[in-house]
């Protein structure tokens, strides 16, 4: 089984050498991307081991003392009121995990599969899940091998966290269940036996503890806001290639105007613009007697839409800093005590709790903003692909960037699929999080549908980082034509860069061809980031006070 969209990428470099320590309390957006892309090794802290043992400790006494604990010594869910004797213990745990794997439809891609990894063992980091540490050795133990656990995508609501993703996710510590080793579906028990590794029993608690979580709808988010953080950026790039190419003005841009209206995202956006326009003689050529006043809104309003895509792009980022270093299951352990709630189960210093840190609504509606926010960057950048070939608005370009328009169609369908993907991202852009159906014979009677949110907003994401592509190429068009006329003349200096970029994977068309390969070889530039770093934060700063 391959994944086509586990593609190399510019790492970005671990915190500590070649190896991330988990604690429980500071993993980034960047470590999550450098284990689930590019292969950097993560390892437990000393001290988290250490707070894993203690709650372990805590969980180990009740379970002797006979103590009514969920999930630990009851059934889940509508059944916690049945109570399971003590040597039942583990193989409740078993039972939940087996009965949990009922995901359907395609599975996961793998990057999104060893970020979920990643998350489910820091979270026991954390120590307040009550499940040894040997758990998560194992856990980064299928990371560091390459084993990945066969994750369905659908079949979470995000209320009891992901609950049948992550059963998926868990089966194979215990020798059940699918993996990927070496590209190649096989049953998870021969895949350890061939890596070296045996099955785990696991004990009270534990199948819980790696079963309630947010881990799912989390690494969805992580590696969206990876993706999205470049994609904004090259949102950028190849917007000011459309305003070179139309003869765009770029007064709207200025520094003084930005800061009457401050928002964060807004000004970086100017910035950056103001970066890739510098030095071009296209603005100098018409910056005279006829400049023009104001251009389109898709032009003329880059930095105020744009701006508001990475202001939600933050808000996300801001939800995700919080839970990626939270813990998400339930109950939850506190081994030194110190809660005074009359609802707790007491033992020896320590409590046990349980609740509902597992409910995913913080992130589903961050999430279900996102998608929103990134459907908006495919509309307008659609926007200036359609002025970009229209001659009654290209600014004296001909029809469809067609050197012999008529006989050729020149780039006309490539605003179809534009528009065609823009509008399907409306569908998309629907919040998953107003809706909510009842599970488990309406004990879990809200739900936040994070999971849902999610995966839309990848597939969004995709959708958008191909409406960049084709404005790339209609831009690129554009600017051969534009500046054939203009002897001399050149664009910003960020633009030139951007522009022979784009031509290095797609020649100037002369006539009509097949338009695919090009557009599935700038699509592929878009994914990367190559466009992105024309409009990095150096290049943005180099003028944020034009």
């Amino acid at each position: 089984m391959t994944d086509p969209h586990f593609v190399p990428q510019r790492p970005p470099a671990p915190r500590t050498g070649d190896t991330i320590v988990l604690t429980g309390a500071d993993l980034t957006i960047a470590d999550i991307e450098a284990v689930a892309r590019h292969g950097a090794v993560a390892a437990l802290d000393v001290h988290a081991r250490a707070r894993m043992q203690e709650a372990r400790d805590v969980i180990d006494r009740l379970v002797a003392e006979g103590a009514v604990v969920y999930g630990v010594t009851t059934g889940f869910g509508a059944l916690a009121e049945r109570s399971i004797a003590p040597a039942d213990a583990e193989r409740l745990q078993e039972n939940l995990l087996v009965s949990h794997a009922v995901g359907v439809g395609q599975p996961l891609p793998r990057d999104v599969v060893r970020a979920m990894l990643l998350l489910r063992a820091n979270t026991l980091a954390l120590g307040h899940s009550g499940a040894r540490p040997v758990v998560v050795d194992r856990l980064l133990d299928l990371l560091r091998l390459g084993v990945h656990p066969v994750v369905p995508a659908q079949g979470s609501v995000g209320a009891s966290g992901d609950l049948a993703p992550l059963a998926h996710l868990a089966l194979p510590l215990i020798g059940r269940g699918a993996v990927e080793l070496n590209g190649h579906e096989t049953p998870a028990l021969i895949a350890l036996r061939e890596v070296g590794l045996e099955p785990l029993t696991l004990g009270p608690k534990e199948g819980l503890a790696l079963l309630n979580g947010t881990q799912l709808m989390s690494a969805l988010g992580a590696l969206l806001l990876a993706d999205a953080d470049r994609l904004v950026r090259t949102a950028s790039t190849v917007a000011a290639m459309s305003v070179e190419a139309l003869l765009g003005t770029d007064v709207a841009f200025s520094a003084a105007y930005q800061l009457a209206r401050p928002h964060p995202g807004q000004i970086a956006t100017a910035a950056e613009l103001r970066a890739l326009l510098r030095d071009s003689g296209l603005q100098a050529s018409h910056h005279g007697s006829d400049h023009k006043v104001q251009d389109p809104y898709s032009l003329r309003c880059i930095p105020q839409v744009h701006g508001a895509v990475r202001d939600a792009l933050e808000h996300l980022r801001r939800v995700l800093d919080i839970e990626l270093n939270s813990a998400t299951d339930n109950p939850l352990v506190f081994p030194g005590g110190g809660v005074a709630d009359a609802t707790a189960i007491a033992t020896g210093g320590g409590l046990v709790i349980s609740g509902g840190n597992f409910h995913g609504e913080p992130i589903a509606l961050a999430l279900d903003f996102a998608k929103l926010a990134l459907a908006e960057l495919g509309s307008i950048s659609e926007r200036r692909t359609a002025l970009l070939l229209d001659p009654h608005l290209n600014g004296g370009l001909p029809a469809f960037l067609a050197p012999a328009s008529g006989l050729d169609s020149g780039l006309m369908l490539l605003q179809y699929t534009a528009a065609a993907l823009a509008s399907e991202n409306k569908v998309l852009a629907h919040p998953a999080s107003a809706d909510s159906i009842p599970t488990s014979a309406n004990q879990e009677d809200h739900v936040s549908m994070g999971p849902i949110a999610g995966r839309h907003a990848q597939t969004v994401l995709e959708h958008v980082e191909r409406i960049l592509a084709i404005e790339a190429l209609c831009a690129a068009q554009a600017l051969d034509l534009r500046l054939a006329t203009l002897p001399g003349v050149e664009a910003g200096a960020g633009v030139r860069l951007a522009h022979a970029r784009v031509r290095a994977v797609a020649r100037h068309l002369d006539a009509d061809r097949e338009l695919g390969p090009d557009l599935a070889a700038t699509t592929a530039l878009v994914h990367s980031g190559a466009l992105a770093e024309f409009a990095g934060p150096r290049a943005g700063a180099a003028t944020s006070g034009a």
